[in-house]
């Protein structure tokens, strides 16, 4: 039983689409050369059954019973052994399409998460989904055609070299014709996948369109621009329906082109054999065999066609892959050592006290965010942690110890204990108290399962509040050494917002804590409060000290409300 995927993909050699290929050939080359092996042996046991089966006519037209039993029986253990070796062949087919698609999947979901917030500023969603609908496929396809098509090359070498030597003429015949051929079809290669390519493309940005109306639907429904992105929509895929049909067109030009061409390579050999067969230079077994030839060598140039169109699918799926993997993320880290501390924001002033429970309340929410990425180094800044400057930290040591979380995070499809605890080391006491810090426990005991219930993808199921305070549970159970949390309660009524600032204070007591919220609920259980104005501190203190000392930070939180 061979076991998929790979526990490690490996590095992958990202220089250019060739050497991602063959990085990933080298990773399978033993299952590759198994699989060789069996599609050529496949190939020579039906190359070999023309030659015996016209040996067995001879057999008969001299009255040669023991010949004609002999070759009988070759004939049936050559299928036997067709049989088998198909069997295999089509076995290790298999697994080297999906080990070279499962590996590509691999080391591009370890960049995407490697790349964060990078990989969307850089590709459209379109260009991702298109890696993962299409190009694995192609690339998997590029590994199983492989097989076929090293057996293929070996077919036809040895039934050319067969028919040499019974008759030199016919022999040249086919192996000139083959050659002609695949020279024939060649030209229609090119524009094939000049067309696919295009197609590929628009079915991208397609997707691209469908996610962004998907994400903002709720707005444009708000607004009364649903129709017109609708209208844009239908405009978009009437464009790619028109690429596909463009695409097919040449398909079926290669394929009528692929029945055409053998055909009449096979009746210029059988015209050309029963003239030889009439004047004696033959014998009718043999024309019966540089016949079936003929027709046999439809299968394997039909084979080739089809490798050289999936090899170079292949080449243009790797390219977008190591397109992928060559991206860079924008923050890096260093090598240095902090023992924590202060966390502070030069830009802005805004210091988070060690153990405290901060709250920073921004005149606008763009300021609050900026000032979270930059204290969770998704984005370029002057901090400090202690006395070390953030960005010398090793970027894996600042996602472990300082976690933002934010309500663009999504619940992925699977078990709802494992989406909540992501690390998988939580008992039921942390998950308990986790939802009852997140006020959720009505929504677990609302599934059938609980939380063994199976979230759909992006938790559809559950309302925006619902799942609000579900990703809340998921931070609080991560536990971070230093937590910040972007407008945690914006999507609950207010009855649910007073438990959660109530629980939250208590369940992170001890712990440092930065909540970025204009509520006035959750302002007044923080220890501390900053207020931001114009990306600076403008003042600090508690918010009922702040609501009498600063007209600006009480603005700022009543809305100008009396």
């Amino acid at each position: 039983m061979r076991s998929l995927p790979a526990a490690d993909p490996g590095t992958p050699d990202a220089r250019s689409p060739l050497r991602y290929l063959w990085w990933v050939a080298r990773n399978q080359a033993a299952a590759l050369a198994a699989g060789i092996a069996y599609a050529t042996l496949w190939w020579l046991t039906m190359a070999l059954v023309p030659l015996f089966l016209g040996e067995g006519i001879d057999a008969l037209r001299t009255g040669d019973t023991d010949g004609l039993v002999t070759w009988g029986a070759v004939v049936f253990g050559l299928g036997a052994a067709q049989a088998f070796t198909g069997v295999m062949r089509h076995r290790m087919a298999v697994y080297n399409w999906l080990s070279a698609a499962y590996r590509t999947v691999q080391v591009t979901a370890r960049q995407a998460a490697r790349l964060g917030a990078t990989l969307p500023k850089r590709m459209s969603t379109g260009e991702v989904v298109s890696i993962g609908n299409s190009d694995i496929a192609h690339i998997g396809s590029a590994m199983d055609i492989l097989l076929r098509g090293v057996g293929a090359v070996v077919a036809i070498g040895t039934v050319t070299v067969l028919m040499i030597r019974m008759s030199p003429p016919l022999g040249l015949t086919v192996l000139i014709g083959v050659p002609l051929m695949a020279v024939a079809v060649a030209p229609l290669l090119r524009p094939l996948h000049r067309r696919q390519n295009a197609h590929r493309e628009l079915q991208g940005e397609l997707s691209t369109r469908a996610a962004d109306i998907v994400a903002g639907l709720r707005v444009l429904r708000g607004v009364g621009g649903e129709q017109v992105f609708a209208d844009r929509y239908t405009a978009e895929s009437q464009r790619v329906r028109r690429a596909g049909v463009r695409v097919a067109s040449v398909e079926s030009a290669l394929e009528g082109a692929q029945i055409l061409l053998p055909g009449l390579l096979i009746a210029a050999v059988t015209w050309l054999g029963a003239t030889f067969a009439l004047q004696g230079r033959i014998t009718p077994g043999q024309l019966v065999t540089f016949y079936g030839y003929a027709v046999f060598l439809i299968a394997p140039m039909r084979t080739l066609t089809e490798a050289a169109d999936k090899l170079t699918k292949g080449h243009v799926a790797a390219r977008r892959v190591v397109r992928i993997l060559n991206l860079e993320p924008e923050m890096t880290g260093g090598t240095g050592r902090s023992d924590g501390g202060l966390l502070r924001d030069v830009a802005s002033g805004v210091a988070v006290r060690p153990g405290t429970f901060t709250a920073v309340a921004a005149a606008t929410p763009e300021e609050a965010i900026a000032i979270a990425d930059r204290l969770g180094r998704y984005s370029d800044g002057d901090v400090d942690f202690g006395d070390v400057p953030l960005q010398e930290l090793p970027l894996a040591e600042v996602r472990r110890r300082i976690l933002v979380a934010d309500n663009g995070a999504r619940l992925f499809a699977g078990r709802l204990r494992d989406e909540l605890d992501v690390a998988g080391g939580a008992s039921d006491d942390d998950m308990a108290e986790a939802l009852h810090a997140a006020c959720a426990e009505d929504i677990v005991e609302a599934l059938p399962g609980g939380l063994d219930t199976r979230v759909a993808e992006a938790g559809r199921e559950f309302s925006g509040g619902q799942q609000q305070r579900l990703r809340l549970a998921r931070a609080l159970l991560a536990d971070p050494e230093v937590l910040i949390l972007i407008e945690p309660t914006s999507a609950v009524d207010a009855h649910t917002e007073a438990r959660i600032a109530d629980r939250l204070a208590k369940a992170r007591q001890g712990r440092t804590t930065l909540v970025c919220t204009t509520s006035p609920l959750v302002l007044d259980r923080a220890d501390h409060v900053v207020h931001v104005a114009g990306g600076v501190v403008r003042a600090q203190g508690t918010h009922r000290e702040l609501l009498a000392t600063a007209p600006a930070y009480a603005a700022t939180v009543t809305r100008g409300e009396d």
